[in-house]
């Protein structure tokens, strides 16, 4: 093992140029505890390697350079040379507790705690790793920032690690650790992070842009410099004293503009971009004003991140114009504060009083980092957990104000809808309409910064089922699906009753008595259901068939007489013949159906041809082996019957037991209609048996079929008169009616 001097000595330059940068920003550091930590980490790791061969404590090293790069405090900077120790070597969490004080060791362990975990999936792996990220930020975001120069120095050491390895580490790499820097707005991270990443996850890419923007270096570092000197002349002359600096965009950026705007690189020009650093406020401004006073702005490329400062509190003035040679090029305007904000990030806004790190709750500018705890809590699922973040992390940002003057923010793409549940999750369920700047706009309105929005709401509205293609914040998701899947929930609750309850009354029985004796453990065990009520949503939603769930639930012989059943003959039976029982669906039948001459018990079936509905005129004809057939007055099949086999029928009085129907609708072929169609259906009562929809050519029409159960013809009617009012709706039919009543045209 080598000795502590040996370990030390190896890099003394480094580890001198480490404690001369701290001291720096901080003349009080202790430079005594710093080398301790790196004497006990050099000790600790011993002979250990790196894939590279070199020894590993070159790595804790370069990750204190990192830390001491963010301008981070002494304990941060002990615990980046010491994190690794308690995970790979010998060393407790107690004995660094002891030498280097309590501070460290709980930042030890929480670096710690985030490296150290092992996942059957890699979804699993990258949602539970984040979620321990998450908590740790809530404690002590120092913890997220070392771990943040851990990855990076990770990332520049890639080379010596298998292809399918730098693939798996740079893909997590753009997917969480950029987005995290990007967040707490530490800008020139976030960029390193994403160009090392691009080189592994696009290797072909990487080289041909990393050629072409070396092709075209001398004549770019030219441009740079003449831009800078008629920058700073114009300044002087307007009399803004400020420091003009250019850099060559980053690779990666340039490769997502390339992608996005689907160009070539010699399209892109804006391969610079520039920036002048003030001294106040006001002179910020005042630079803009003599940027756009020499060259042309480009319209729509002007942002103002001084009045309305991003999530992670970056200020600075973005604008786009057309510059010397008729070249595109990007100016950001910021004063020294907001540049020491927009470069370091979080961490310019961190101030240590005492050796204790503020906490979250006393700035807003946690905000986000409060949302994605809340979502670590409630979202289970890995694959939502990390879809959820990620669109989070990845959202640019859009300014929205309540009506109160609140200043809210919102990821490119939110709604109203999006709005109303960052509100409350009551305000997001009973929203009916929003005006937007005092103009009433539809739900699904998308919100621009300097947007005024007020919510409008009702007890009786609630989510439609299309809402959660209509929002793109995580929480307006979750709780809508929430919803939506209680709802479903209840739905299918009481249908699995209702189609147990139908199948089981001609056996005398009901959901209701299996349930009181019982009856219904059998099912329970067989079908792995947690409680009664999510095996009967089971039937419901059709996971369990009736046939399956009464198989456990019937003895053998309710099963026997549930099976069992022949239809009766035409004609009465003859000598020593015996009646056969009549089936379930005749017994049905007769039970609801209709008078026949005067008697309530004849065994009756409604025609399909034209399923009549009671409150409709209706006519009755002797069927051979099927008793009466009942047909509309008007239908052309039973008039087309023989005269002598006639029968007056009518309804019994009170008689309003849903019988099906089928509705065909003609419409426009756009988005939501579908489920406005479903939410007419619903108002009105009427349940949906089956429902299909296609396009009815290339007229941009379509063409919606439902089968419905209908209780009379006033339910029927109303139904038809509230579907044929929605927007787009043309024609709406009822199929098989040959009256030629029901039939609505818009």
């Amino acid at each position: 093992m080598a000795t502590v001097a040996e370990a030390a000595g190896a890099y003394p330059d480094q580890l001198e140029e480490l404690i001369g940068r701290v001291q720096l920003y901080n003349p009080q550091a202790d430079a005594v505890l710093i080398r301790r930590a790196y004497d006990y980490s050099a000790r600790m790791h011993g002979e250990q390697k790196r894939k590279s061969g070199e020894p590993y404590v070159i790595h804790p090293l370069n990750v204190a350079l990192i830390i001491v790069q963010l301008r981070l405090d002494v304990p941060s900077i002990v615990t980046g040379l010491l994190h690794d120790v308690v995970e790979d070597t010998r060393a407790s969490l107690d004995e660094v507790q002891g030498l280097f004080g309590a501070e460290v060791a709980r930042l030890v362990d929480g670096v710690t705690k985030v490296s150290k975990i092992t996942f059957s999936s890699r979804e699993e792996k990258q949602a539970e790793n984040f979620r321990k990220m998450i908590i740790a930020m809530a404690h002590d975001i120092r913890v997220v920032l070392i771990k943040l120069a851990d990855r990076l120095h990770n990332m520049r050491t890639l080379d010596h690690l298998a292809p399918d390895k730098q693939e798996e580490i740079s893909r997590e790499t753009m997917e969480i650790y950029a987005p995290i820097a990007h967040r707490l707005g530490i800008y020139w991270l976030k960029s390193e992070l994403e160009d090392y990443a691009f080189r592994y996850l696009n290797p072909p890419g990487y080289a041909t842009l990393k050629a072409h923007v070396a092709k075209t270096r001398a004549e770019r570092e030219e441009y740079i410099r003449s831009v800078i000197e008629i920058l700073d002349r114009r300044l002087k002359e307007s009399g803004v004293n400020a420091e003009v600096t250019g850099r060559p965009k980053h690779f990666f950026s340039i490769h997502a503009k390339m992608q996005h705007e689907e160009l070539s690189f010699d399209q892109i020009y804006d391969l610079v971009a520039f920036r002048i650093i003030v001294a106040s406020l006001r002179e910020c401004y005042e630079a803009l004003g003599v940027v756009h006073a020499n060259w042309k702005p480009v319209p729509g490329r002007f942002k103002d991140y001084i009045a309305l400062p991003k999530v992670n509190m970056y200020q600075s003035l973005h604008t786009t114009v057309i510059g010397p040679r008729g070249q595109r090029m990007e100016v950001q305007i910021r004063s020294r504060e907001m540049h020491e904000v927009a470069e370091q990030g979080i961490a310019a806004h961190w101030t240590y009083k005492e050796g204790a790190p503020a906490q979250l709750r006393d700035t807003e500018r946690f905000a986000w980092l409060r949302r994605l705890i809340e979502w670590q809590q409630n979202l289970k699922d890995p694959e939502e957990f990390l879809s959820t973040i990620k669109d989070d992390l990845f959202a640019e940002e859009v300014f929205v104000f309540t009506p109160k003057g609140d200043l809210l923010d919102f990821p490119q793409g939110a709604t109203v809808i999006d709005f109303a549940y960052r509100i409350h999750s009551q305000v997001g369920h009973h929203l009916t309409g929003a005006r937007v700047n005092g103009r009433m706009v539809p739900l699904r309105y998308g919100l621009k910064s300097g947007d005024m929005v007020e919510v409008i709401t009702s007890e009786r509205q609630n989510p439609g089922k299309d809402w959660a293609n209509h929002v793109v914040t995580a929480r307006a998701k979750s709780r809508i699906r929430q919803w939506l899947r209680q709802q479903q929930a209840e739905r299918s609750l009481e249908m699995g009753v209702s189609l147990l309850d139908r199948e089981l009354e001609p056996l005398g029985l009901s959901v209701a008595q299996l349930r009181t004796k019982g009856r219904l453990a059998p099912a329970l065990k067989e079908f792995s259901s947690r409680d009664e009520e999510s095996l009967l949503a089971a039937v419901g939603y059709g996971l369990v068939t009736v046939a399956q769930m009464l198989g456990k639930v019937l003895t053998p012989d309710e099963l026997k007489l549930y099976r069992g059943e022949k239809p009766p003959p035409l004609l009465p039976p003859g000598p020593g013949e015996r009646e056969p029982r009549p089936s379930r669906e005749q017994r049905r039948a007769a039970d609801n159906a209709v008078i026949v001459s005067g008697v309530g018990d004849m065994l009756v079936r409604f025609a399909r041809c034209c399923n009549p509905l009671p409150g409709e005129a209706i006519t009755g004809f002797i069927t051979r082996g099927r008793g009466v057939t009942v047909h509309l007055a008007g239908c052309p099949h039973a008039l087309a019957t023989d005269p002598q086999r006639r029968v007056p029928v009518v309804w019994k009085v009170g008689e309003e037991t849903p019988r099906p129907i089928r509705l065909e609708v003609l419409c426009v072929d756009q988005p939501g209609l579908l489920a406005a169609m479903s939410k007419a259906i619903a108002a009105v009562g009427v349940n949906i048996s089956t429902a299909e929809v296609k396009t009815a050519g290339n007229d941009g029409r379509a063409l919606s079929l439902f089968e419905l159960k209908v209780s009379n013809a006033a339910q029927l009617n109303q139904l038809m008169h509230s579907i044929a009012a929605i927007d787009g709706v043309l024609r709406v039919s009822r199929l098989g009616h040959q009256n030629g009543n029901n039939h609505h045209r818009v």
